[in-house]
This record gives C-alpha cells, sequence and structure tokens, in this order.
C-alpha cells in the first residue's frame, strides 16, 4: 500500500534541495546531447558533408546504449577530490566542457574524421555523465521521492535541449558554427558551479572492495532475486505497445492526409508544448499514488492513447481529432517515462547503482530498436486501425507480469537496501 501524501506535503517536498539538483543535473545531462547528433546535423549539411555520411554519423551515438560496459568502474573507484559521486561529476563535467570547445574549433568540411572522433568523445563523456546522474539521483531522493525527481530532472533536460536546440539555430543565423559550440560549451561549463556546491550522497562505505566484485557482483546480486527473470521481462515488455505504434506515426499521418505542415504544426509544436505537463503528472503519480499504482495508472493511459489512433484511422480527416489524440499520447508518454524510470530507479540495488541501472536502462532501450523492425510489414498486412487496435492489446501482457510482480514482492521489497 502506497504511503499517503497530500498536495501541501508534495509542495514542501519539492522545496527540498535534492529535486533543485535534480532539475540542474537532467540539464546538465541534456546539453551534450543534440550537439552530437540533431544540432551536429545542421553544421554538418552547412559544411557539404555528404548525406550518406551525416547519416553513419549516428553511430557516435553508441556510447549512450554500451555505458553499462564502464559503469561497474564508476561505481569501484573513487577520484581524489569532490567525493565518489561528485568526482565523477566534476571530471565528466570538465572533459565535456574542453571537448565541446574543441568540437567547435574543427571544421568538419576539412578535417571530418577528427571532427568525428571529437565527437564520439563528447558522446563518451556525455554517457559517463549520465551513468553519475543516474547512480546521484537514486542516491539522494527516497523512494517515494523518485517520481517527483524523475519529473524535474526530465524539465531540466528539455531545456538543455531548447537551448542546444532551438537557441543554438537562432544563433547559427548570425554567427559561425564554431562560435556558437564555443557559447554551449562555456553554458556546459556553469554546470560545473552547481556540482562542486551539491551534496555529496550519504550512502556509507558501500561501494565494491574490488574491481571483480563491481563486474560480478551487481549480476549475482541482481538474478539472486526470486523476481529478476519477471523483472527483465515487465521492463521489455511495459512500453512494448506504446513503442510499436510510435515508431509507424510518420508514415501513418500522411497515409491519413495529414500535410507535412498540419503535421509539424500540431504533432511537433502543439503536442509537444502541451507535453511539458506531463512530467510533472507523472511525478505527481507516482508521489501520490506509488510506484505500483503509478505504474497501473501509466499503463492503461498509454493503452488508451494508443487506441486513440484507431479513432483518427476509421474517421475522416480531422484536424481537431487529430490534434487531440496526438496531444494525450504525449502527454500519457511522459506519465509512463516517469512511472517506468521510478520503477527501475527503485530496482536498482543501493550497493549497486551505476551498474545496475546502467543496465536495466540500457535493456529498456533495446525493444525500441529490435521490435520496431516488423511494425511496418504488420502494418501493412493489418490495416491501420486493426494495427493500433493490436498495439493496444500488446500492452495486456505487461500489465500482467506488473500484476505479477506485484504479488511476487508482497513480501520483498523491489529495491534491496544495502
Amino acid at each position: 500500500m502506497a504511503q499517503k501524501h497530500s498536495f501541501k506535503q508534495m509542495v514542501v517536498a519539492l522545496k527540498q534541495p535534492p529535486f533543485f539538483y535534480s532539475l540542474l543535473m537532467g540539464f546538465a545531462s541534456g546539453m551534450p546531447l543534440f550537439l552530437t547528433s540533431r544540432t551536429m546535423q545542421f553544421w554538418l549539411k552547412e559544411a557539404g558533408v555528404d548525406l550518406t555520411v551525416i547519416g553513419i554519423f549516428a553511430i557516435v551515438g553508441l556510447p549512450y546504449t554500451l555505458k553499462f560496459l564502464w559503469a561497474p568502474f564508476l561505481d569501484r573507484f573513487t577520484l581524489p577530490f569532490l567525493g565518489h559521486r561528485k568526482g565523477w561529476l566534476a571530471f565528466s563535467q570538465l572533459a565535456l566542457t574542453v571537448l565541446i570547445c574543441g568540437l567547435g574549433l574543427i571544421n568538419p568540411a576539412h578535417h571530418l574524421w577528427g571532427f568525428a572522433v571529437m565527437a564520439l568523445l563528447v558522446a563518451f563523456f556525455s554517457a559517463t555523465q549520465d551513468i553519475v546522474v543516474d547512480a546521484y539521483r537514486l542516491e539522494t531522493l527516497k523512494d517515494e521521492e523518485l517520481g517527483l525527481g524523475t519529473a524535474l530532472y526530465t524539465y531540466g533536460y528539455k531545456i538543455a535541449l531548447l537551448i542546444t536546440g532551438a537557441l543554438a539555430l537562432l544563433l547559427a543565423d548570425h554567427m559561425a558554427w564554431k562560435y556558437v559550440y564555443l557559447i554551449m560549451a562555456a553554458i556546459m561549463g556553469l554546470n560545473l558551479i552547481f556540482t562542486i556546491k551539491a551534496p555529496e550522497p550519504k550512502t556509507g562505505n558501500i561501494k565494491p572492495k574490488t574491481m571483480a566484485e563491481a563486474l560480478v557482483l551487481p549480476f549475482k546480486e541482481f538474478f539472486n532475486r526470486k523476481s529478476a527473470i519477471v523483472i527483465l521481462l515487465f521492463i521489455v515488455l511495459y512500453k512494448v505497445g506504446d513503442n510499436m505504434a510510435g515508431n509507424m506515426l510518420a508514415p501513418f499521418y500522411l497515409d491519413r492526409g495529414y500535410t507535412k505542415t498540419e503535421i509539424a504544426i500540431i504533432a511537433k509544436t502543439i503536442a509537444p508544448t502541451l507535453s511539458w505537463v506531463g512530467p510533472i503528472l507523472g511525478g505527481s503519480i507516482v508521489y501520490f499514488f506509488g510506484i505500483w499504482g503509478s505504474l497501473w495508472i501509466a499503463g492503461f493511459l498509454q493503452a488508451a492513447s494508443t487506441f486513440g489512433f484507431t479513432f483518427v484511422a476509421l474517421a475522416e480527416k480531422n484536424l481537431w481529432l487529430y490534434g487531440a489524440v496526438v496531444s494525450f499520447e504525449d502527454i500519457t508518454a511522459a506519465v509512463g517515462s516517469i512511472a517506468f524510470v521510478s520503477f527501475m530507479s527503485n530496482t536498482a540495488s543501493r550497493k549497486f547503482t551505476a551498474t545496475q541501472y546502467a543496465l536495466l536502462s540500457s535493456l529498456a532501450g533495446v525493444p525500441r530498436v529490435i521490435i520496431g523492425t516488423p511494425t511496418g510489414y504488420l502494418a501493412k498486412q493489418m490495416g491501420w486501425s486493426s494495427y493500433f487496435l493490436f498495439c493496444t492489446l500488446a500492452a495486456i501482457p505487461g500489465m500482467l507480469l506488473l500484476l505479477y510482480l506485484r504479488r511476487l514482492n508482497l513480501g520483498e521489497k523491489i529495491d534491496e537496501k544495502v
């Protein structure tokens, strides 16, 4: 049974320092992403880089998928300054500041390989920062605060994407890309001030004593739990219907006769703007109903939003219906992500926070790639309305696993405190 909280308690809780630092660390995590992906693509295109090569640059994002490989190293070792988490956080942020400067000083039209290597290094230290930020958030927030903390982290991340996306493009219309990246590096460097001022998590002396422990014990501890396999299956299946539906929305919109201008205004502007209510709504649901209750609520909301696309598929072209369904889907996706991330955060052992959460979050991203592969074939064979109905029903296995997992954990906390 989730602990009962009042709205007043939530407001008081949000004034506590851990939530402020969740917002700031979300901002720090979001800063490097577009600078090595979408914003960088604009620079590459203007530099005359071939489209095929620009596409290949997507491999720069590989460190975000493989970050679990060096997460044990960050759990095991402590740098000789600022503490276990803050030391690595400050080191990665300093490295990012220098590397983003370096990226800005390389002209991709003349030194493409050097530019690519620098972008890969930025992505590597960005993924490293993410490992530490996730661990810091898990170690400074109480279980009942994970939803609100994740919501504020998400808002910080969104603000960073606006700066490195919209603001960077606006600046690039008035100055060379070199100076845009130097400005972004300076903003990245400001995060160091807050990192130095932030408190070090009080976790006690629980870090692994050897590298072997750091590599083996996180897996051993996790798979010794009687619910381990069910947890992994749940992580794969909980958002499968939502992911399948989302993978085919672009061709679906065009097939239904919506113009690119209509899609840009409604699906890419209005709906994302309205979706800003999603994280705080999701965080509030986790706070008031607990992680288990929020997973049920978010699961039904995600299924309902997916089912909404069957109405868009069956109805004549209707901008009001289209806008309502797309906006509802964006909001419920944010709510579902907050509940889901809170669950994974609560599942990771506090002794192996960085490693276990990196593994779980990497696993959560794999289904988007694997399950996305046959979605085009399924939509073509089934037709749009039947396809979205199928995606809605695909949410059932995850919900059944949630029910089973909840029963397994009646006598066992999913976050085994150390």
